[in-house]
């Protein structure tokens, strides 16, 4: 009976499309905020903050930048761990060879680097699509592996192609604390999700989801593919770059082209199917579920695996992951191919009817 609408007139246009139009959600989105900004920092351990939360709210901005692509404009793509080595290195370069450069200006440069990188690479989806692109994408990610592992002006001459950061500030203050890193790491993904999500409901947003339902048609009806699939490289492109200067500099601190193989591009597909293509509140679910499980996996099998009396090693929890999360993809395929984000919605909808059949 809470989640009603009712007595909740919109008398303009304006309020009717604002982002949340119900009451009760924007109450919610407060509260959230709240908790986000003042109460999780007092509660939550160092631990909390660097194996939970900071890599959550650095994938959520990765994988709001991959939905894009995939989720809005239909393009498929294997290439996200390129785009965020690019965006890494180059707000690495950026950082180190300009004296005085902050922190804020080399993760946005980072991510224009990685937004050009993109758009060289989605090119080839203005004649293939499907499985080819994807083909065409993952290309991105040996060349990226090669390009930072063997030309060493991009590492700053290091022998071992490892670099590292150390003493960052923001404005003055520093970001040594992880409490430090995880307010700057929401700051930066409550404002790029923001403009996301307004960018994805004007027009080119549209222009987007009319060539992901069908292209051909987006072009009879006056849209330029060539304009709507670039600019969804570009725009995904420039979020995963910056994404990938965070993992960089505030959750590794240290790291070399290894920590951006493909393992991360398929996780970030990951998250989007998980979580629900073409939704931007599904790449908060699909993080929230992907840093999540294996943490808990580790936790909790060899505790249930204890009480019948035998021991599971670390690499069987390991394997065990993997087929979990290779059975959860298949099973959100073909049962909900939307997501949590889709099962979010439907329970929103049975709370507005509520006690009343649906």
């Amino acid at each position: 009976m809470f989640y009603r609408e009712n007595g909740q007139f919109k008398t303009s246009y304006r309020a009717d499309q604002q982002i949340l139009p119900i009451r009760q959600d924007r109450i919610f989105m407060a509260l959230l905020l709240i908790v986000g900004f003042a109460v999780v920092p007092m509660l939550a351990s160092d631990y909390i903050f660097r194996a939970i939360l900071i890599p959550f709210l650095i994938f959520s901005l990765a994988a709001v930048g991959v939905n894009i692509l995939v989720g809005y404009c239909g393009q498929i793509s294997l290439g996200s761990g390129a785009f965020m080595a690019v965006g890494a290195y180059a707000a690495y370069n950026f950082f180190v060879r300009i004296d005085g450069m902050p922190l804020v200006v080399a993760l946005l440069l980072g991510g224009v680097c990685a937004m050009l990188f993109g758009m060289l690479f989605g090119l080839p989806s203005l004649r293939v699509k499907g499985l080819y692109l994807a083909v065409a994408t993952l290309a991105a990610q040996f060349f990226a592996d090669w390009l930072f592992l063997r030309v060493q002006w991009f590492t700053n001459n290091s022998s071992s192609g490892s670099v590292s950061v150390n003493n960052l500030q923001v404005f003055g203050l520093s970001l040594e604390s992880p409490v430090a890193k995880y307010w700057f790491c929401l700051v930066l993904l409550a404002v790029i999700a923001l403009l996301a999500k307004n960018l994805v409901r004007g027009a080119v947003g549209r222009e987007w989801m009319a060539i992901r339902d069908m292209d051909v048609a987006a072009a009879v009806i006056g849209i330029r593919p060539m304009y709507a699939k670039l600019s969804a490289f570009a725009v995904s492109s420039f979020i995963v770059g910056v994404a990938g200067g965070l993992w960089a500099f505030i959750y590794l601190g240290a790291w070399e082209p290894a920590a951006f193989s493909v393992d991360q591009s398929f996780k970030l597909l990951f998250m989007v199917i998980i979580g629900g293509m073409g939704s931007i509140l599904g790449a908060f679910f699909g993080a929230a579920f992907i840093v999540v499980l294996p943490i808990a996996l580790n936790l909790f099998l060899p505790a249930i695996t204890g009480v019948f009396g035998f021991e599971i090693s670390t690499a069987s929890v390991s394997h065990a992951e993997l087929m979990v999360f290779g059975g959860l993809i298949v099973w959100f395929l073909i049962v909900e191919p939307h997501g949590l984000a889709k099962l979010w919605a439907v329970g929103k909808q049975k709370l507005r009817l509520w006690p009343f059949p649906h």
